[in-house]
């Protein structure tokens, strides 16, 4: 196994990133955008065919869903082809999504098409980001990742606000473009715009550099590649760091999925937004994440990540304050310091997470794995909360409910890991 290390020549101060890290972060800018503004947009050609409430946090579900079921097979493609090439199909299979939707398809069949490009896209392009950089450097380059991330949630979202708004120009249906036969639809211009964005993130693909890392070529026979995934991720969990992280990572991003579904609804019915000022809130939590997170990449080692763990708690604890919550002013304020402190949190683990990976499996099947565990983690939220939905559970106990989540279950990982280094010292 081949990585290739960009060194600085400067004697003082960090070494500056790679080029080739920038283009990558380019496209994960784009993509990310597209991504956040197909998701609005796809709810509202719910809202407007008028399908059940509770078919919305399927959208999400849809999107995860080929993580977890393509879990075993990501890694190995992303390590066996050059990830700038892996990274263009996965694009494109974007774009076939929204031309989908564009065409008159079901929204949960365009989503399905675009989540299994995104979990094509995962692995690569983090792997990419651990074969260009050293460890040293990996919570830094996970600041900027992060920081560009979430900057793109936030103007993927208002982005989509701005989509389905009736600023956007009415065009007329073209029958050409009905295939499904379904009704016409008054988002036709925010859908075209989106599938030009997707075709621009897809095209920027090619200028991505390769990274020079290869890999021992595995067997891809479906068999062979669950058991060894199934070993891999046995091994990754059985790491002290590596399971640390991937339990912390796979609870929050479970619980924030799900909360990113959860403040459309409350920003509907406890302050009265309409869906595409409610999406703008999303926005506000994501300028709150990448503060946090470039916050995160300055203060936090790789070697001290531990030390935000009590963090986690204290965010669970803040999520029931939304319920106290009666003014937009006073929702954006709480919506940025919990971001805020999510940020904080979660860039230092995901590095230690990638970092434990790298070291013990490869970019790509680390990534997978630590993919397959958070995906299943958001897939079996997303279905807890759309089955909530569906028995009419409120609001104000499903707000508690993720809070006391949170908040417990980031308790009892602290706790575990404070236990298992007293048993290894004692040892």
């Amino acid at each position: 196994m081949a990585t290739v290390y960009i060194r600085s020549t400067r004697r003082s101060g960090p070494p500056p990133l790679p080029p080739a890290f920038f283009v990558v972060l380019a496209v994960q800018f784009i993509s990310t955008i597209a991504d956040n503004a197909f998701l609005i947009v796809a709810i509202a050609r719910l809202v407007e065919l008028a399908e059940a409430d509770w078919r919305i946090p399927l959208l999400k579900i849809g999107f995860t869903l080929f993580y977890v079921v393509l879990g075993p097979f990501v890694g190995p493609v992303s390590d066996g082809f050059r990830k700038g090439r892996v990274m263009l199909m996965a694009n494109g299979l974007k774009t076939v999504a929204m031309l989908l939707l564009l065409a008159g398809f079901d929204p949960l069949l365009a989503i399905v098409i675009a989540g299994w490009g995104a979990s094509v896209y995962a692995p690569a392009k983090y792997g990419l980001m651990t074969e260009l950089l050293p460890p040293a450097h990996l919570v830094r380059a996970n600041g900027f990742f992060e920081g560009a991330t979430v900057s793109a949630v936030i103007l993927g979202t208002v982005l989509g606000g701005v989509l389905i708004s009736p600023a956007m120009p009415v065009l007329p249906w073209s029958e050409n473009l009905n295939l499904a036969d379904t009704a016409p639809t008054a988002l036709l211009a925010g859908m075209l715009a989106l599938t030009l964005l997707n075709a621009l993130s897809t095209a920027l693909c090619l200028a991505i550099a390769d990274s020079g890392a290869r890999y021992t070529f595995h067997s891809f026979h479906p068999v062979a590649l669950v058991q060894r995934f199934w070993r891999e991720n046995r091994l990754l969990w059985r790491d002290q760091l590596g399971g640390l992280s991937m339990a912390v990572t796979t609870l929050l991003w479970g619980v924030g999925a799900t909360l990113q579904l959860l403040v459309l609804r409350w920003a509907q019915e406890a302050l009265g937004l309409p869906l595409e000022q409610a999406a703008y809130l999303q926005g506000i939590t994501a300028v709150g994440v990448v503060g946090g997170a470039m916050l995160a990449s300055h203060l936090v080692s790789i070697d001290n990540t531990v030390r935000v763990l009590p963090l986690g708690v204290l965010l669970g604890l803040m999520i029931p304050l939304m319920l106290c919550v009666d003014s937009v002013p006073m929702a954006c304020f709480l919506l940025v310091v919990v971001g805020g402190f999510a940020g904080f949190f979660v860039v230092p683990m995901n590095a230690l997470l990638q970092h434990r990976g790298y070291m013990l499996l490869t970019a790509g099947r680390s990534i997978a794995v630590q993919g397959f565990n958070e995906n299943a983690g958001m897939l079996f939220m997303l279905a807890v909360y759309a089955g909530a939905i569906a028995v009419d559970v409120s609001l104000r106990a499903l707000v508690l409910s993720f809070g006391v989540l949170v908040a417990g279950g980031m308790a009892l990982v602290v706790a575990a890991y404070r236990l298992q280094c007293t048993r290894s010292c004692a040892t």
